[in-house]
């Protein structure tokens, strides 16, 4: 997934945007409330907003508002040190789903990152599975049958992409905004080193590329 950090302290920016890599997802990390704007208003597919409140040169509850003034549903997470029942409150009635308090552990932000993603795919399961394949999003872990698969950041995250939209055909630029943040290198074939990897392990026939188009899961129900 491709997410949006607002966040001005660098120690913790830097902090959950590796955590978040970590994950496989994309990060944009924005360290004030203008370039925050500017790249929400900019039309990226971003997945979360994972926004602080005191920021400078605008305020994160103003962002928030606006954010929501204009329709926009994308699921936000607020990060922030303003710790009263009426700060929370303020915040989830601006428009935040979940509010988390600083200092945080960087293990529960992970799990509301899930969970926010989870509850805006529409589904409530922890697993994803297709076939033979279940991933695990939250430990991490894929499995082919009984088989535990080894698997990279990007590979997991870019099959979790495809197993979420078991019927559609994700193009490469789609599959590269949801892998990639700003100033992250992409490769000219990237995706498809990353496709080849993958149906090394898990069968040529798993992924099934639509020419033209791009690529859909294809026969995971039995061996090659």
């Amino acid at each position: 997934m491709r997410l949006l950090l607002v966040e001005d302290d660098p120690m913790i920016g830097e902090a959950v945007a590796d955590a978040l890599r970590g994950e496989g997802h994309g990060v944009d990390w924005a360290q004030d409330g203008p370039s925050g704007a500017r790249a929400l208003a900019a039309g990226a597919p971003y997945a979360l907003l994972l926004l602080d409140l005191g920021l400078p040169g605008r305020d994160g509850l103003q962002l928030l508002a606006d954010l929501r003034a204009r329709g926009d549903r994308l699921p936000v997470l607020v990060m922030t040190a303003r710790d009263t029942v009426g700060d929370r409150i303020a915040g989830l009635d601006a428009g935040a789903d979940d509010y988390l308090v600083k200092p945080f552990d960087l293990d529960e932000l992970l799990a509301r990152v899930r969970a926010l993603l989870r509850r805006a795919s529409g589904r409530a399961e922890p697993l994803l599975a297709h076939g033979r394949l279940r991933l695990d999003p939250a430990k991490h872990t894929a499995w082919l049958g009984e088989q535990p698969l080894a698997l990279s950041a990007r590979e997991f995250a870019l099959l979790q992409a495809l197993l979420e939209k078991p019927d559609a055909v994700l193009s490469r630029a789609q599959l590269e905004e949801r892998l990639y943040g700003w100033n992250e290198p992409v490769g000219s074939n990237t995706v498809e080193v990353h496709i080849h990897n993958l149906r090394r392990k898990l069968g040529e026939r798993a992924i099934r590329n639509v020419r033209g188009v791009g690529y859909t899961l294809g026969d995971l129900e039995t061996p090659d």
